[in-house]
């Protein structure tokens, strides 16, 4: 029976099997086995016609354009009248309509006195490359517009309810806040910031290592795992590692399994060492690889490598090292929003004392190494104290083949390390 209920459950959900609360706690009732399992259920089944129903329909809808939105956000939008889900969009990639015109499209004339769901504020601004969508709601005849949240672009933020208001449309934010938030993690922070955001992703053994003593590490993780990657690829606009994966691994950093956009390749490397036979120096000319170097580099290997289709970048050094605040200045002037790390337990280190990452992915093998000498996943200089420890929040832990996946977000408050 649990299962019958599981497919009805998922067939709804694909508007397939209509199942609503009433029915669902009808069913408890005459199955009390099912009476722990209520919770749970409720949360999977919502309220036919609701706004919570069809804020989330927004929200499904705004990840389809996951990886081919940036530097925009991720936006899904429905309209509804009279119960009746008339409409539906999302914006598909960068210069292409925001998700509400085509969900107004869609609905045509039965937009007019109707409710439009959107899970970001809709934009009023014209210094784009598409017409602002507040004059397409306005014209529309739209009567109700439930807003998730306020857009943190400062060209919108708040401008484009109040034009809405002024319009005399009734507008709701706030619905659903914090997955629209978190869906849309990357905008909000270039927003906000103006870096891109970073995530930091690692394979690792039960005893924290990424490679043998030799640097042996293909492959740490499973199958599965490492499809996973080629999706977070995939919506990445970079992907970063050190020289010293480089030498060790000589990696392509290219989508594998899936198709798709290759991010850019980026190269941590002070003292110019990667090789010209280097598999990401030759391939530059079909996917991009910029080398970040020092302001001391010599001018020979700047000269071989640019010959190679290599775009090579300068930076200021530090205290005798490569900060990387100023390094995601410099990617964010290249238009990157959104840096996936791969990169050696320098590199993450490195990025972990700074402060710099934003999200952390790890996948943890049930295997073991064995040793000091296998290569760690976070190396050099150690937190002083316990307190000033880089930590996780909003963890998610999920079972991929036989790997299990951490994954979660940097505390910001943090003691300085």
């Amino acid at each position: 029976m649990l299962q019958g209920l599981g497919r009805s459950i998922s067939e709804r959900k694909k508007g397939l099997f209509p199942i609503s609360f009433k029915a669902l706690t009808a069913l408890c009732v005459r199955h009390p086995a099912l009476t722990e399992l209520q919770g749970a259920l409720y949360s999977e089944v919502m309220e036919e016609g609701s706004d919570v129903f069809y804020m989330k329909r927004a929200i499904r809808l705004a990840e389809k354009g996951r990886g081919r939105t940036a530097p925009n956000p991720m936006v899904g939008a429905v309209v509804v009248r009279e119960g009746e889900l008339v409409g539906a969009g999302y914006h598909h990639a960068a210069g292409q309509p925001h998700a509400e015109i085509p969900a107004l499209q869609a609905a045509g004339k039965s937009a007019k006195g109707a409710t439009l769901y959107t899970n970001l504020e809709p934009c009023c601004h014209t210094k784009k490359r598409t017409p602002p969508c507040t004059e397409a709601i306005i014209e529309s005849g739209i009567v109700r517009v439930i807003s998730a949240m306020k857009d943190p672009n400062p060209l919108v933020s708040g401008k484009g309810f109040q034009r809405l208001s002024d319009a005399g449309i009734r507008v709701e934010v706030g619905l659903l806040e914090a997955e629209a938030s978190a869906l849309n993690a990357v905008f909000i922070k270039n927003m906000k910031t103006g870096l891109p955001f970073v995530t930091l992703k690692a394979a690792m053994t039960l005893d924290g290592r990424i490679a043998t003593a030799s640097g042996a590490s293909k492959w740490i993780s499973g199958e599965t795992a490492r499809r996973e990657v080629d999706r977070l690829r995939a919506e990445a606009d970079a992907v970063l590692v050190g020289i010293g994966t480089v030498l060790a691994d000589d990696p392509m950093l290219a989508l594998r399994h899936i198709k798709g956009r290759n991010p850019r390749r980026f190269i941590i490397d002070p003292h110019l060492k990667t090789p010209l036979d280097a598999k990401l120096v030759t391939t530059a000319r079909s996917i991009p690889t910029v080398i970040l170097t020092t302001t001391q580099a010599a001018p020979y290997p700047i000269a071989a490598l640019k010959a190679a289709g290599v775009i090579v970048r300068l930076i200021a050094m530090q205290d005798g090292i490569m900060p990387f605040p100023t390094i995601l200045q410099d990617l964010s002037r290249q238009g990157v929003t959104h840096l996936l790390v791969e990169g050696g337990g320098g590199v993450n280190g490195v990025l972990l004392r700074s402060g710099c990452v934003d999200r952390v992915i790890f996948y943890i093998s049930p295997r073991f190494l064995c040793g000091e000498d296998a290569k760690g996943v976070v190396t050099g200089k150690a937190v002083p104290r316990l307190e000033a420890a880089p930590a996780l929040e909003g963890i998610k832990v999920r079972r991929m083949g036989n790997d299990i996946r951490i994954e979660g977000r940097l505390k910001k408050k943090q003691a300085e390390i």
